[in-house]
């Protein structure tokens, strides 16, 4: 274990690979043109499609991109608390008035409920008297 744990000394100190800490700052500066572009690209779809992804997925890739690249330009890992702030407020903007409806799951007909209920159980008291029976009779097999 101790000879193990020298040579990966060793190896990790003849790498001796360099920390670069994470440019905030930088970051910060840099992630409203990606705000700004997005919001450009935005304004080619109706507002009352900004629900449907589907209207403008592209854009938001390029917005998803753009965010990720300007945090590696940075130094910083993506996404981090920072950028998700940013993306967030982007989200506030555009979708704010984007709900999801909730499904209301409701039981159905009573008539369909026991049918559905029924069907299952009689097909098995079915299955279970053709095997009784088929071994009960095992002169014919």
């Amino acid at each position: 274990l101790f000879l193990v744990n020298g040579l990966m000394t060793l190896g990790f100190a003849g790498a001796r690979q360099q920390t670069v800490l994470c440019n905030e700052s930088l970051m910060l500066e840099k992630l409203p043109a990606c705000g700004k572009s997005f919001e450009e690209m935005m304004k080619k779809v109706d507002s009352k499609k900004w629900c449907n992804l589907t209207e403008f997925i592209m854009y938001y890739d390029n917005f998803t991109q753009c965010t990720e690249r300007e945090a590696n330009n940075a130094s910083c890992f993506w996404p981090n608390p920072l950028a998700e702030g940013f993306i967030t407020g982007i989200h506030k903007q555009f979708f704010s008035n984007c709900s999801s409806e909730k499904v209301h799951w409701e039981d159905p007909p009573d008539e369909i409920l026991i049918t559905l209920i029924l069907i299952p159980v009689m097909l098995t008291c079915a299955m279970i008297t053709l095997v009784v029976w088929c071994s009960k009779r095992s002169d014919i097999l």
